[in-house]
Formats: C-alpha cells, sequence, structure tokens
C-alpha cells in the first residue's frame, strides 16, 4: 500500500492511502499516549505514528472496517476497542452515528483539541461528492443524514476516506455536507460509480 499523504499535526498524524477509495487513518497522541483509529497496515506510517508516544489502544469506529485493526493491536499488545460506546480515562467522547443491523458506527470527539473523527458517514475523498467546502456524506446516509453531528463546531476534521480539513474549513465543510446531503444525491451516485470504475481499472 503506497502512501498519497501524510498529515503531520501537533496532536497526531493522518495517512492517506493512494487508491480510488482514500482510505485515511489516525494516530492520535495524547499525555505520551497514542490511540491508533481504523489504521491501515503502512509500515512507514505506523512507525511515525508510535514516534509520537507509547500506544494506548487501536480504536475501530465502524463496525465493518477491520482493516488492519485487529492484527495491529495483537502486534503492539494493545486493546482492539470494536464500536466503543465509551472510552473512560481517553480525552474522547464517543458519538453515536449510526446503530441499526446494517451498520454500526461512532464518531470522537475530543474537545480540548476540536477534532472529531467521522470515519464513515461523513469524507472528503471525491466517491462522498464533497462540494465546495470539501466533504460529502456517504451515500447510504444520504436520505437519513447523521444530524448529531451538527451540534459539533470542529476545528479538525478527521475522516475515514480522504484527506483531513483543518481551520475554520472543517467547521464549514461538515456543516455544508449534512445541508446539502439530500439536494446533492445525483452528484454523489455519479461520484461513487466513478470511484466504482477507478477500482476495478485499477
Amino acid at each position: 500500500m503506497a502512501l498519497a499523504s501524510l498529515d503531520r499535526q501537533p496532536f497526531g498524524i493522518t495517512w492517506v492511502l493512494d487508491e480510488p477509495m482514500t482510505r485515511s487513518s489516525h494516530a492520535l497522541v495524547d499525555d505520551g499516549r497514542v490511540w491508533l483509529i481504523d489504521p491501515t497496515a503502512v509500515p512507514e506510517a505506523l512507525d511515525q505514528a508510535l514516534e509520537l508516544g507509547r500506544p494506548a489502544a487501536v480504536l475501530q469506529l465502524l463496525d465493518r472496517h477491520g482493516r488492519g485493526c485487529e492484527a495491529i493491536a495483537a502486534g503492539l499488545g494493545v486493546p482492539h476497542f470494536k464500536v466503543p460506546t465509551a472510552l473512560p480515562d481517553t480525552p474522547f467522547k464517543v458519538i453515536p452515528v449510526v446503530d441499526n443491523k446494517l451498520w454500526r458506527e461512532v464518531a470522537l470527539w475530543w474537545p480540548g483539541q476540536g477534532v472529531l473523527v467521522v470515519t464513515e458517514a461523513v469524507g472528503t475523498a471525491a466517491s462522498f461528492a464533497p462540494g465546495p467546502e470539501g466533504a460529502g456524506v456517504h451515500i447510504g446516509l444520504r436520505l437519513w443524514p447523521p444530524r448529531v453531528l451538527a451540534g459539533y463546531v470542529p476545528t479538525h476534521l478527521l475522516v475515514g476516506h480522504g484527506p483531513s480539513l483543518h481551520g475554520s474549513t472543517a467547521a464549514v465543510a461538515l456543516r455544508e455536507a449534512l445541508d446539502r446531503s439530500l439536494s446533492d444525491v445525483p452528484r454523489a451516485v455519479v461520484a461513487l460509480a466513478k470511484a466504482a470504475v477507478d477500482t476495478v481499472r485499477r
């Protein structure tokens, strides 16, 4: 797996894969402890993540997002939390986003850093049809956008597909993605179809 980008911030790093779905993973650090979020097994990125501090746990925010979570947690000898309902002794608040038989997802809010992590419900990859502000709702949630996220004003929006957004752009992108969830359905369908074709071609 090749990297498309690696974004380093004071609170951690994000690495994005060079592929049509542009999967993104994150390492967040607080008080010398590092949490790996939906990680993909890219040695270069993992090495840099572990330079930030002592690994604390691997967090899987979507039930079907196995990625490298289980194997990486086992290799590091740390817990693997799959769709956690709470994360005590961490700086994160867990936000239930989707909870049904087909889809279970939570997001993370880190108020001290203004970081919101949304792994699947919202993305910045082309397949999410991000508008001019840079984010879009997943095609499977367009009719029922995750309005619970509207209550947050992030300074940093970290997603599971696509690059992170920082500064005022992050909050604007989230708000616009939720507001145009329905009106943007045709463009989202086209974007997803194009991403599927690009995946097959690769």
